[in-house]
This record gives C-alpha cells, sequence and structure tokens, in this order.
C-alpha cells in the first residue's frame, strides 16, 4: 500500500463535513438569522478587492493542490 497521509485526509473530511454541516443548518433554520455561504460570498465579492482576494486564494488552493508535485504524464519516471 502506499504511503498515504491518513491524517491529512481525516483533517480535510473534517473540514468539509463542517463547511457542509453549517451550510446545512442555515438553511434548514433560516430563523436562527445565521448567514449562509452564499451570503457570505456575496458581501465578499460586492467588492472589487474582495473578488480580487477571493480569486486570490482561489489559485493559491489549486495551486497547492493539484499542481504542487506534479510532473507531465508523458515524461519518464523522475529519478
Amino acid at each position: 500500500m502506499a504511503d498515504h497521509p491518513v491524517l491529512g485526509y481525516l483533517v480535510w473530511a473534517v473540514l468539509f463535513g463542517a463547511l457542509f454541516g453549517y451550510e446545512a443548518l442555515t438553511l434548514a433554520r433560516p430563523e436562527a438569522g445565521l448567514p449562509t455561504l452564499s451570503d457570505a460570498m456575496g458581501a465578499v465579492m460586492r467588492y472589487q478587492v474582495g473578488r480580487w482576494v477571493l480569486f486570490a486564494v482561489w489559485l493559491w488552493f489549486g495551486w497547492h493542490t493539484f499542481v504542487r508535485g506534479w510532473h507531465f504524464l508523458l515524461r519518464g519516471p523522475v529519478e
């Protein structure tokens, strides 16, 4: 079995679970007065600086999630 960081997967699962749980709570109980994630994103994207910061965070997250450590598929094995 390959050496996978099980703790890292567990942390990501907990983070996404908390995110989806919060969204479910805010959508199921609108009388609680908690903002949904779309409300929060709307407040951030109302301003141009917020859109640029959100875009920068999206680029950073995508780079560190998908590109870093990647090698071109048609190249030989990295030695």
